[in-house]
């Protein structure tokens, strides 16, 4: 386990070559708004577990279960669908009694996926009318192209890991004259990732119902840092700044800790995660500025302590991945080692995303 204060709190990493400028929207209303478009949008609980909180040694501790988002299984299901919903609203708006599979139906949309956020694509493409494109790396499982393909998505299989099928994602993009809608940004793209992560100011806004008091301590995993970004964005809006917020990455996939130590965004290197929707080796430009201003901590827990946590929670019928735990993992982890954090003791309350549903080879 890595742990490491946030130097740039506040103020942020400087402007410097190579760094997409711009930041994320921080306010929910429109989100909520457009989403309400979608025919499967839906709220999903937030549970409070006192029975983990005593086991970790803390007060208490909340779970944003996503689980059944949009029957998708997955937070992912806000992002893709959100950023289609958002080209398809003009269409909506001027043709009214109009069939939303009519808004899109000569748009191909492509992006690659590590799973989650290409189930999002092809749920968005096909409620309006679109077709989606997903690349995978060899290392995604076939269960997660099967349900691609359930959701009417082509699937192309393309290179060893996430960073290889991007690049032929892209590519494809070009040769294709298809729009590419990625959840990370990078010199030169930022726009679609932007609305991606506005959709997952939608979670937060269903939390500031569903929660009686602030948390302490809030504990996000991270891939590329979208849905890290737009959860943070959420709780500085709600509560300001009242919680610690702690990003947790898989320690083979660091690419935001060691952005931030770098002092600028840089591809991280390490083996394959079990963490496999969390395995991202390079940030989202537009994630990694927001989190280089509002997040406190940055950390990073091994493969076998998010598959312990796994086990763990399944026994608590609270059943995910290792992808999915990545949040409360770190919580659990950094509870049970002699590291400190301000705050982070028996009066804590601590807030997490349970972020995916389980799988066959979850634990």
């Amino acid at each position: 386990m890595r742990i490491n204060t946030n130097p740039y709190r506040q103020k942020g990493l400087p402007d410097q070559p190579n760094f997409e400028p711009g930041d994320i929207v921080v306010n929910p209303e429109a989100a909520v708004s457009l989403m309400s478009l979608c025919p499967a949008a839906h709220t999903t609980p937030t549970v409070s577990s006192l029975k983990i909180a005593e086991q970790i040694g803390i007060a208490g501790l909340y779970v944003k279960d996503e689980r059944g988002r949009m029957g998708l299984g997955s937070f992912k299901a806000l992002g893709a669908a959100f950023a289609i919903a958002k080209q398809a609203a003009p269409y909506l708006e001027s043709n009214p009694g109009s069939a939303p599979e009519n808004a899109l139906r000569d748009k191909t949309f492509v992006c690659a996926s590590a799973g989650n956020h290409g189930l999002s694509m092809a749920a968005g493409a096909r409620i309006f009318g679109a077709t989606a494109v997903v690349y995978l790396s060899q290392t995604v499982p076939e269960s997660f192209a099967e349900k691609l393909r359930g959701k009417g998505a082509t699937v192309v299989r393309e290179g060893p890991d996430y960073e290889a099928s991007m690049v032929a994602a892209r590519r494809a993009a070009d040769l294709e004259g298809w729009q590419l809608l990625s959840d990370s940004s990078w010199p030169g793209y930022s726009e679609p990732a932007r609305d991606v992560m506005e959709g997952y100011l939608i979670i937060g806004s269903e939390m500031e119902r569903q929660i009686p008091a602030p948390p302490t301590h809030v504990f996000l995993q991270a891939g590329v840092g979208g849905l890290a970004a737009g959860v943070t964005a959420m709780c500085r809006h709600l509560w300001q700044e009242g919680p610690k917020i702690i990003i947790v990455e898989p320690e083979d996939a660091p690419c935001l800790i060691d952005s931030i130590e770098a002092g600028k965004p840089i591809r991280a290197q390490g083996a394959v995660s079990n963490m496999g929707r969390l395995d991202c080796k390079e940030p989202s430009h537009l994630a990694l500025r927001y989190l280089a201003r509002e997040a406190d901590y940055f950390m990073t827990i091994s493969d076998k302590e998010a598959k312990a946590t796994c086990r763990w929670l399944a026994e608590q019928d609270l059943a995910s991945t290792p992808s999915g735990v990545a949040g409360i993992a770190g919580l659990k982890t950094l509870c049970e080692s002699s590291h400190t954090i301000d705050g982070l003791d028996q009066t804590a309350i601590a807030l997490a995303i349970l972020s995916e549903e389980a799988t066959p080879d979850a634990t």
